[in-house]
């Protein structure tokens, strides 16, 4: 896919030279540091499969963290919403209809430039803004398939809660917005963690019977 094979590569850490603490200057994924440095290091880019590569729609795997940084995204546009709202009105008035269905199509429709898939252990997670990431050198993935899947699992999101019933929820708690969407009964982080379980499981009941 030549949309994925053009998607840009961001090295998410800059190695710090154990010797004076200035960023090391190398600057290639892949990279042997000159003297003072404490170690080389080598990043490489994620393998995508067959699904993640070639797939409409949000990999399964992948839905966890692209709902967390989309309720992220709802959450920080509604309060730029609110933050400009006219003077006149009384500090934590209700947005209009209108207002509230604005800043919820602007979020989904942004360019999501920010986000991508990176590879960390033989996982591969989504990183970016609003997103627990781990410190350590890894290559994100950006661009390609990822901004119109995040655009559409977005959108879907606006069609299945409805735009009024997403702001209720973001009036009632503005900071627990991704547990709404993402981590109650058979959503998207819930699903995932059954999944994860069921796994273990099965691995628990193999190793039992050796």
């Amino acid at each position: 896919m030549k949309s994925l094979l053009a998607a840009a590569v961001v090295l998410s850490v800059v190695e710090l030279s154990a010797a004076d603490g200035k960023p090391s200057s190398c600057s290639s994924p892949r990279c042997t540091p000159g003297p003072g440095s404490e170690a080389a290091f080598s990043a490489s880019s994620p393998r995508f499969n067959a699904e993640e590569t070639y797939s409409a729609h949000m990999p399964q795997h992948l839905r966890c963290d692209a709902c967390r940084a989309i309720a992220f995204q709802l959450q920080e546009h509604l309060a730029r919403a609110e933050a400009k709202r006219p003077s006149a009105k009384a500090p934590g008035a209700r947005l209009s209809e209108s207002e509230y269905l604005e800043a919820l199509e602007g979020s989904c429709s942004q360019s999501w430039e920010n986000y991508g898939v990176k590879e960390v252990g033989g996982v591969r997670r989504f990183a970016g803004p609003g997103l627990k990431s781990e410190e350590t050198v890894s290559v994100m993935m950006t661009g390609g398939p990822w901004p119109t899947r995040l655009y559409k699992l977005c959108q879907s999101y606006l069609g299945d809660f409805g735009e009024e019933q997403i702001y209720e929820e973001y009036r009632r708690r503005p900071d627990a917005l991704a547990e709404f969407l993402c981590s109650r009964e058979q959503r998207a982080c819930a699903r995932l963690s059954d999944a994860q379980g069921g796994s273990l499981n099965e691995a628990k009941a193999v190793q039992s019977e050796l």
